[in-house]
């Protein structure tokens, strides 16, 4: 799966024109926590002398379907094996019960957007990714994280955090992304609280992205927030929990839908690293969190 992610991304950005530019493998920690996040919409589809040639990691957070990394190899493209693999996944999402089914491809690629486009996926927002490096800051917030508790307060907090999400978005559930990160030690989460109530929580990875390389950045996964403020108090925990990790960098993927988180992280210091466009299924729309509330959900890995 490496081999084949590196190769089939590298060929797509020599074709974008991005000559010279070679896609790492990803650290296998990762693609552990993929595969088990997928569970059954971990796809593998292989040739007539069994070797893999395509994948397709289709995720589902309750009612947010999405799918990714999925990757077809080089000497097969053309040949209808990725619209195989994306129809295949999206049957797959639809089975299980999903009002939203989306992916992110890259905004210059328009050769993806209109197979995407072919596929029944119209596009959306812009996705930023936005990084700053944090020094010594400190939250000022009073918060929890999930690594520094017991298994059963840990639960409670879960809980708490999906039914306050339940409340704006519902159906949603990261259950299973908060536990698998903290479980396999790749990631951690912080919970604000305000008598009682949840108000914001953070998910994020830690470990290196690709493989190889040092433990350099802290990558929001999933943030949630009932306000521009608590928004706000959220990254502040976030840039505590990286300084205190001795991470010097934290990167947000933040949807251009929320206008005031991205005031709010320009006047932090965040600035644009890349760009992706969201595409949605006709259909099943990404849902909108009413009034001020906030929320980030990463559609990649």
């Amino acid at each position: 799966m490496n081999r084949l992610f590196s190769d089939s991304f590298t060929e797509r950005y020599r074709r974008d024109g991005l000559i010279g530019v070679r896609v790492p493998q990803l650290n296998p920690a990762i693609w552990r926590y993929a595969i088990r996040d997928a569970g059954n919409g971990a796809m593998l589809w292989f040739d007539e002398k069994g070797e893999l040639v395509a994948f397709n990691m289709a995720h589902h957070s309750g009612v947010e379907g999405w799918m990714g990394p999925l990757a077809v190899r080089t000497d097969r493209q053309g040949l209808g094996i990725g619209k195989v693999i994306v129809t295949t996944a999206i049957a797959w999402l639809l089975e299980e019960g999903v009002t939203t089914l989306g992916l992110e491809t890259m905004p210059r690629t328009v050769e993806n957007i209109g197979f995407y486009g072919q596929l029944g996926f119209v596009p959306q927002y812009l996705t930023m990714t936005m990084t700053c490096d944090v020094g010594n800051r400190a939250a000022g917030v009073r918060f929890e994280r999930l690594s520094d508790l017991d298994t059963e307060r840990r639960s409670s907090l879960i809980l708490g955090c999906r039914r306050c999400l339940d409340d704006v978005a519902a159906g949603y559930d990261f259950t299973r992304e908060f536990e698998l990160s903290v479980d396999l030690g790749i990631g951690d989460a912080a919970v604000i609280g305000d008598d009682g109530e949840v108000t914001a929580f953070a998910l994020w990875h830690s470990a290196p992205l690709t493989r190889n390389r040092p433990n350099d950045e802290l990558r929001i996964l999933k943030l949630f927030a009932t306000s521009a403020e608590a928004f706000e108090a959220m990254m502040s925990t976030v840039e505590q929990c990286a300084s205190e990790s001795g991470l010097p960098r934290v990167a947000v993927r933040c949807q251009t839908a929320y206008e005031e988180c991205y005031r709010i992280l320009t006047a932090l210091g965040y600035r644009v690293r890349w760009t992706d466009l969201r595409m949605t299924l006709t259909g099943f729309p990404e849902a909108v969190v009413p009034g001020t509330a906030v929320l980030l959900s990463n559609w990649e890995i």
